[in-house]
């Protein structure tokens, strides 16, 4: 394993209630994904902006970052890109305005919110990772 890139994502805990949360149903590199809204960290931008960017960019919508809720802490190497190692930060957030939510982004094919009472929506070992924590935290 040859790793020479880092890919920095940055995702948004959005919850309701603190009994759902918010995931999206999207195609990334032509495999079915539940995960967050998010992603990945450009050149000049800082780990806020990205994070407000993303939302913009897939929902339309407009947050508020609340707090920090994680980082990875372990080494994790992409499941997308086998050189490309991965460092996640994840944010709760507040929407200012769900009723602008307008899915934009045409890899996601809807957006679903996921009781933290439930089974395990996600995909990813890191977001599956969050999730429990989520539950512990707000469930316990």
């Amino acid at each position: 394993m040859d790793i020479n890139r880092i890919n920095i994502r940055v995702y948004g805990i959005c919850l309701n209630g603190y009994k759902e949360m918010m995931v999206l149903d999207e195609i990334y590199v032509g495999r079915q994904l539940i995960k967050l809204p998010g992603g990945g960290l450009e050149y000049g931008e800082g780990l806020h902006d990205c994070l407000h960017r993303e939302f913009r960019e897939e929902l339309n919508l407009s947050i508020t970052i609340k707090e920090h809720f994680y980082t990875q802490e372990d080494f994790l190497v992409s499941k997308f890109r086998n050189n490309e190692q991965l460092l996640t930060v994840y944010y709760i957030v507040e929407v200012e305005d769900l009723s602008m939510l307008k899915i934009v982004e045409s890899s996601i094919k809807q957006v679903l919110w996921k009781s933290l009472e439930g089974d395990n929506p996600f995909t990813l070992p890191i977001d599956r990772r969050v999730f429990q924590l989520l539950k512990e935290r707000f469930n316990p």
